[in-house]
């Protein structure tokens, strides 16, 4: 047997369809069968039992799955153990992270980073939502505030200051709030993941802990790029991160209001599956990623807010 074929086994292993892993290797579905076959007949016992409906891992599989995804990760190591020092880095990176936060801390960075590595293949997804990282082909994920239990490794990269926005034509017509009671007579432009059933309110600190203020709705978004162009169109005031919109305020085009009464700082964390070593391609991204945004994280220890 030989690499590749353990890497098709994997892909479609963790997808649970020979179709999907087809559509993510760029094969045609039937040749990534073949080679599932063929790899079953090398190792002597079934690895996937397939139905009409799903495929899954057989005990045997599951222990074959394991140990192969050991064995490529120390191929790649061992093929890319001195890439890094010739600075040649080459190969796909396949990471996911909310749309204000790569298009304002790392899309900057970008074009130096690829001048660098131009055989450097990636891949940037910028999700607002809840991805699965291996049905999806991440390589990891970077998120914003308090994290659901999973069985992911969880790297702490720091955490961002927060705040409320609104634009000077906003502000021009409906004044300034200067306390978490003038926003009665303010609008809210919020982030709402389903877009269902969510109550209008901006979390602000009160006496030492967050409380929701009720307010007018003027809408409610679920992507955080568009939740900043509504505000930037003076559709009502926004809560956010600071260096997601530093920016726009350091060119008058938003304001920060409330800065009282700002919630504690956001946690940062990049996600990685459960394995032992990186391949020194993500390795090398991610660290990278770590080192640009460093100037706008916060790294005292914090209170984790609530996502928005």
């Amino acid at each position: 047997m030989d690499l590749s074929e353990l890497r098709i086994f994997c892909r479609v292993a963790e997808l649970g369809s020979f179709t999907r892993a087809a559509e993510q290797l760029g094969m045609a579905k039937g040749r990534v069968s073949t080679v599932v076959q063929a790899l079953e007949g090398k190792v002597g016992g079934r690895l996937l039992q397939r139905t009409t409906r799903s495929v899954r891992l057989t005990p045997e599989g599951e222990l074959f799955l394991v140990r192969c995804k050991e064995l490529l990760t120390d191929a790649e190591q061992l093929q890319g153990m001195f890439q890094l020092a010739g600075g040649e880095i080459r190969g796909r990176v396949r990471i996911d992270m909310p749309n204000l936060f790569a298009q304002e801390m790392v899309m900057p960075h970008l074009p130096a980073l690829l001048a660098a590595h131009p055989l450097l293949d990636l891949g940037i997804s910028t999700n607002d939502r809840r991805v699965d990282m291996v049905r999806e082909g991440f390589d990891a994920l970077i998120r914003l505030g308090p994290l659901p239990d999973s069985d992911l490794v969880a790297r702490p990269l720091g955490s961002l200051v927060m705040g409320n926005f609104a634009s000077p034509a906003y502000l021009a017509r409906h004044g300034i709030p200067h306390t978490p009671a003038d926003l009665a007579s303010h609008r809210l432009v919020y982030y709402a993941n389903n877009l269902r059933n969510e109550e209008a309110a901006l979390l602000c600190m009160v006496d030492g802990a967050p409380q929701a203020v009720p307010m007018r709705s003027a809408l409610a978004v679920n992507n955080s790029a568009f939740m900043q162009a509504a505000c930037l169109h003076g559709l009502g005031i926004m809560p956010g991160a600071l260096p997601t919109n530093r920016r726009l305020i350091e060119s008058g085009q938003l304001v920060e209001v409330l800065p009282a009464f700002r919630l504690p700082p956001l946690p940062v964390t990049l996600l990685l599956p459960q394995r032992r070593h990186l391949a020194p391609r993500v390795d090398m991204v991610l660290n990278w990623i770590a080192r640009v945004i460093r100037p706008s994280m916060q790294d005292l220890p914090v209170t984790p807010a609530a996502l928005v």
